[in-house]
């Protein structure tokens, strides 16, 4: 049986700092059945992340070997990094029936979408502004001042690739962007299972 036929597969992207990662977390809090499809990457640990938790940690040359013998559905060299989905961890998760939630930006969404047995619904999450994402990416204290101008950089690119998403929910309020997710992976699910 094809991975997804029967695994609703929930991909939210957005630029930097716009609120995905809260928001999926909230998802698979709510829906027991939620996975988060955790990716491989080169980037190193962040001191609050678990590895196989929030990430695989791997080195360049292990992602690279993984890339060769086509291990990946997607992946992409992000802020100098490699991210990247893995086939298998995919596999194991819809033969167990569960969903899965993909946090990945557009490029993971355009390799991830000519896979047509993956039945994906595609949410962009938006900042209210850049300024307002600036604020945000300063507030979380996570980077240092060139890895923010990069983000904010690559905003501009983010934007140009809205149109190839289901839906555009605006991030002005954490409560009610969740609430509008939660009604479109509602509808969705009804029709998914009438279909």
């Amino acid at each position: 049986m094809a991975p997804g036929t029967k695994s609703i597969m929930l991909i939210l992207s957005s630029p930097s700092g716009a609120g995905k990662t809260t928001i999926s977390k909230k998802i698979q809090q709510k829906h027991k059945n939620f996975k988060i499809s955790v990716s491989h990457t080169t980037r190193k640990a962040r001191p609050n992340e678990i590895n196989g938790v929030d990430y695989h940690f791997v080195d360049d040359l292990e992602f690279k070997k993984m890339i060769k013998r086509g291990d990946f559905y997607e992946h992409a060299k992000i802020f100098d990094n490699f991210y990247g989905t893995s086939k298998k961890s995919i596999e194991e998760l819809t033969k167990n029936n569960f969903d899965i939630l993909f946090d990945i930006d557009w490029q993971g969404t355009q390799q991830l979408s000519k896979f047509k047995e993956l039945k994906l619904l595609k949410i962009f999450i938006l900042p209210p502004s850049k300024d307002e994402l600036e604020k945000r990416l300063k507030s979380r204290n996570q980077d240092n001042q060139e890895i923010i101008n990069k983000r904010l950089n690559s905003y501009d690119m983010d934007k140009l690739h809205w149109s190839e998403y289901d839906y555009v929910v605006l991030n002005d309020n954490l409560e009610s962007c969740y609430a509008q997710i939660e009604k479109i992976l509602l509808d969705y699910k009804k029709n998914f299972i009438n279909s």
